[in-house]
């Protein structure tokens, strides 16, 4: 099986977040084969140069290639090039599971919380862009952590 894993990759957090996530994906299954666009040297050594096109082509080739796509939506928005390669999964009807471990969806019950959406800048929620989770739920679904991602996974095996 042939995954997609989709993240930002420009902070060293970012780029070991990525490596152990796709770590453990790539343990659950020996058949496996995970694109982790980082791990492409020829478009994203940042020592050396590529140009867009070359970026945008290597990465839609292993995409559109794929029969799943692993998103991660956190961060202060997702990420722009997350959100491009959403996209073009979602057209090319590639299953999709988006991974949002964002805490601050957690007390969705809590009153106050609650109450305080009604008062200007005190939302206690975080947004995300509800286009671009719907192209995710439309074609696959959004979990909220680690273990719900590999079991998500082990679905499409």
């Amino acid at each position: 099986m042939k995954i997609y894993f989709a993240n930002a990759l420009f902070s060293q957090a970012e780029l070991n977040y990525n490596a152990q996530l796709a770590a453990k994906i790539r343990q659950l299954d020996q058949t496996i084969d995970l694109y982790l666009p980082q791990e492409n040297d020829s478009i994203n050594d940042k020592q050396a140069y590529a140009d867009s096109k070359m970026i945008a082509q290597a990465d839609t080739e292993k995409l559109i290639a794929s029969d799943l796509m692993v998103a991660v939506l956190d961060g202060l928005s997702i990420d722009n090039g997350v959100a491009s390669e959403i996209g073009v999964a979602y057209a090319k009807e590639i299953p999709i599971i988006g991974l949002y471990t964002d805490t601050r969806q957690q007390g969705s019950s809590n009153q106050q919380k609650l109450q305080a959406l009604g008062q200007i800048a005190e939302n206690q929620f975080h947004y995300v862009n509800l286009y671009t989770t719907g192209l995710i739920k439309l074609n696959g679904t959004i979990v909220n952590s680690e273990a719900d991602l590999l079991e998500a996974v082990k679905k499409y095996l």
